[in-house]
């Protein structure tokens, strides 16, 4: 059977005011949040009623809006069948930041067909930043266009890190990522948001992030959104088949190769028994 069409400028504005509704709902929810209704899915891993309760909204607003489509979602709202379109989708990326009532936080939504992704929209809900981006355009920030800095030097590049909840299979990664790099780059930073970090390095804000074991609800739309600012994002490896790789580089572009030369690097001084791709 022929793909539909899709008209992806009107689907993103239209993806783009459930983003909103989200997070309004998200930051309305912060008010009276409760934490003793927050759940834990593992170490250090949680999940709160607000999230679900996100996950849901948006999961009907876009089956409405395109019924034929799947869903991969954090929490598993929806489901995907082998069908041509699929929603990937965080409804409340930084949760930990979230229950602490610590920025940021987002809504994350992305679109992909069988081969590629075709539109994103993260909601930062802190700072009231909306991003997006669709297949063969431009990136946005609340209707501004944003390009990826053009910073190359490595002592000069802003890089945030993920601390994925796997300590035990990523504490030794992580330790000769920071041993390597603290004091060597204009900064590190640890956030706890990818889909919104990936979108700060669009922006021009950040100029790399490092993070494994990570879903791809979390990173498809910074993904698009990144690619279309001028960025680029790739595993450890450096293969651009990263959205299910749970291991991901994401930079300008400009401080790329010598950021990955380094990981591969490390991956190596830790040998076969780092295995960060399963």
């Amino acid at each position: 059977m022929a793909q539909q069409k899709i008209d992806l400028e009107h689907l993103t504005e239209a993806v783009k005011a459930v983003a909103r509704e989200a997070g309004g709902f998200l930051r309305s929810e912060r008010k009276s949040f409760d934490r003793g209704r927050v759940e834990q899915k593992a170490a250090h891993d949680y999940v709160s009623y607000v999230d679900k309760a996100s996950e849901r909204m948006i999961v009907a607003r876009l089956h409405d809006l395109l019924p034929e489509a799947g869903f991969i979602t954090e929490e598993g709202t929806g489901a995907f069948g082998g069908e041509e379109y699929c929603w990937l989708v965080d409804p409340l990326d930084g949760t930990s930041n979230y229950i602490h009532d610590n920025a940021p936080y987002c809504v994350s939504i992305a679109l992909r067909d069988r081969k590629e992704v075709l539109l994103g929209v993260v909601y930062e809900c802190c700072r009231d930043e909306l991003f997006w981006a669709c297949k063969d355009g431009k990136a946005y920030l609340n209707d501004e266009e944003i390009h990826v800095s053009r910073v190359s030097e490595l002592d000069q590049a802003f890089i945030e890190l993920g601390f994925p909840y796997r300590a035990e299979d990523y504490r030794e990664f992580a330790l000769q990522v920071v041993r390597s790099f603290y004091g060597h780059v204009g900064g590190l930073r640890l956030m706890g948001a990818a889909a919104a970090e990936l979108c700060y390095i669009a922006a021009g804000r950040f100029e790399a992030r490092i993070e494994a074991f990570i879903g791809p609800w979390d990173i498809a739309a910074g993904h698009i959104i990144l690619r279309q600012a001028g960025g680029r994002m790739t595993d450890f490896g450096g293969s651009p088949e990263c959205l299910d790789a749970r291991e991901v580089f994401a930079s300008n572009g400009y401080v790329h190769d010598e950021i990955l030369r380094q990981l591969r690097t490390q991956r190596d001084l830790l040998g076969e028994g780092q295995e960060m791709d399963k």
